[in-house]
């Protein structure tokens, strides 16, 4: 029986995409996306937020398509879809973090950032911007990252 382990995450993206050329000829497109948690504290009566950050990362051969990159800025509303995984390291002063990441499949612009000019939120086609990626026969190592 096939399994599926997939997840969706709607959320503002925190950083502008950063492109990364990798070896075998793949491209990495690295950015943040934060899921905010509102809530309201029964003692206080305050709305609180708690912002989970999830490094997303869309794969793509050399010579692809790129047009996605114009509109990972930051500020912007997207979907993405695709795969988590959690990675592990060690930080400057030696203690040990965790990171939720995502390998994209899918990603559906919803509302492009407000701070690029001439991009208006009703011009923007979700279709023409959805792009899927796969990993076929590629294995990431830990400085893949």
């Amino acid at each position: 029986m096939a399994t599926i382990f997939e997840t969706r995450l709607i959320g503002n993206i925190g950083k502008d995409a950063i492109v990364k050329n990798m070896e075998r000829g793949i491209v990495a497109i690295n950015f943040p996306v934060a899921h905010n948690k509102n809530w309201k504290d029964k003692r206080t009566g305050l709305v609180k937020t708690k912002t989970t950050w999830v490094n997303c990362t869309i794969w793509k051969r050399d010579g692809s398509n790129l047009r996605i990159i114009d509109f990972l800025k930051r500020g912007s509303l997207v979907e993405v879809i695709g795969t988590p995984f959690a990675k592990a390291y060690s930080n400057e002063d030696g203690s040990l973090r965790t990171e939720i990441r995502l390998n994209v499949s899918k990603t559906n612009i919803l509302r492009p950032s407000t701070k690029e000019e001439g991009i208006q939120e009703d011009i923007v086609d979700n279709e023409e911007d959805t792009f899927d990626a796969s990993l076929d026969d590629f294995s990431m190592d830990e400085d893949d990252f």
